[in-house]
Formats: structure tokens, C-alpha cells, sequence
């Protein structure tokens, strides 16, 4: 199998990028800066590309069998929720222009229901500096959820995303937070990409969002 990452160079995308390398994967890395990808490995290819021009980014796409869109307009970006949705509208029609059928999407944890009807981001004590990227990621999966041409997926990560070790030991969720027995909602992105790859291969959420959590 062939997979394209998109945003191979950002917080998550190299984590993804290792972990289907690891698996035997062909892989390639796009990115607007792909060299920033200290990763090498004889199945990897790293692509320059502005994600924003949709013939390109489809033209590139052309042969693979999955793309994963990693994709972030940068958290101190000022017009952050307007290129958020822009850039992932173009992957998205980029990814139907190729005639790729599978395509998964890390999202945010924001659009998760803490309770029947109240969303996280909607919640008194959500942070103001993430609102408009997590507004963004929402705003982007209720979208999502009328496309029927793809075969599409979207993960939204635990509440505590960080960086930590791949364990490959965790419980999925579907529109709530997974929370441990200390009330905590966490994941490492080193876990969010074995879940991630591990729903390329299995198709469990197809057409749907699911979650994780120690």
C-alpha cells in the first residue's frame, strides 16, 4: 500500500510518517518545507507542495491508496479558521480529483460531546488561544459528514495530546472524550499514529469520527 501524509512536517504528521514507514508502508511526505522531515528510509518520499493549489496536490496524489491529512494552518497563524477550512477543502478535492477513495483526517478534540448536546469547545473553561483552530477543525468535520463520495475518516485526538511513547495500548471512542481513572483525557502522538495507521488497514470508522484514550 501507498500513503500519502499530508503535513508530514508538523507536530503529529511525523509521528504517522514513522509509524507506517515501520509498518512496510510505501510512503510519501508532503509538505510546504519537506526537508524539516529528519526521517529517511528507502520507501519514503519527501514532496514540496502548497496544499492550497488543489491540480497540483491531485496530480501528486495520482496512485496512492490512502492519504492521511495531517494537516494544521499553524496555531499563531491570525487568519487561522479561515485557512484551516480552505486548506482542508482543497486536500479534500484534491483527494476526489485523484480518484483516491480513502482519506483520513486528524481533527481536534473540541467537537467531542461532553455531554448529550455541549461540546468541549462550547465549555466555560476551553482555552481561548486553541477556540479558533478547534472551531475550525468542528466546523470542517460537520462538513465531512455529507460527503459520500470518499471513504472517509476523522480522528479526533484525546483532550491531552503530547509527545511521549508509542505504546500501542489504548481504548477508542467514537463522539466522546476517553477518559482514564483519574478523569483524564490523554493520548501521545505516538499512539495517535498507530490508531491512526490501524484504521487504514482495518476500516472501522468509515464514514465517521472515532477518538482514543489511555
Amino acid at each position: 500500500m501507498k500513503i500519502a501524509i499530508i503535513g508530514a512536517t508538523g507536530f503529529v504528521g511525523p509521528k504517522v510518517v514513522a509509524e507506517a514507514l515501520n509498518r512496510g508502508y510505501e510512503v510519501t511526505a508532503f509538505a510546504r518545507q519537506p526537508e524539516k522531515l529528519e526521517i529517511e528510509n528507502s520507501k519514503l518520499t519527501k514532496q514540496a507542495v502548497d496544499i492550497y493549489d488543489t491540480d497540483i496536490l491531485a496530480n501528486l496524489l495520482v496512485c496512492h491508496d490512502a492519504v492521511i491529512s495531517t494537516f494544521n494552518a499553524g496555531w499563531t497563524n491570525p487568519n487561522l479558521y479561515n485557512d484551516f477550512l480552505n486548506g482542508s477543502r482543497s486536500i479534500q478535492a484534491a483527494v476526489k480529483k485523484a480518484g483516491i477513495k480513502r482519506y483520513l483526517v486528524v481533527g481536534g478534540a473540541g467537537s467531542l460531546h461532553t455531554e448529550p448536546g455541549v461540546q468541549l469547545i462550547d465549555t466555560p473553561h476551553f482555552p481561548a488561544e486553541y477556540k479558533a483552530g478547534a472551531t475550525a477543525a468542528r466546523d470542517y468535520l460537520t462538513e465531512l459528514r455529507t460527503e459520500q463520495d470518499l471513504d472517509w475518516t476523522f480522528l479526533s485526538p484525546a483532550i491531552f495530546l503530547h509527545s511521549g511513547k508509542r505504546t500501542g495500548v489504548f481504548r477508542l471512542g467514537t463522539e466522546q472524550p476517553v477518559f482514564n481513572a483519574e478523569g483524564k483525557s490523554e493520548i501521545s502522538a505516538e499512539d495517535l499514529a498507530v490508531a491512526l495507521v490501524d484504521e487504514v488497514k482495518k476500516n472501522e470508522f468509515v464514514k465517521a469520527r472515532f477518538t482514543l484514550g489511555y
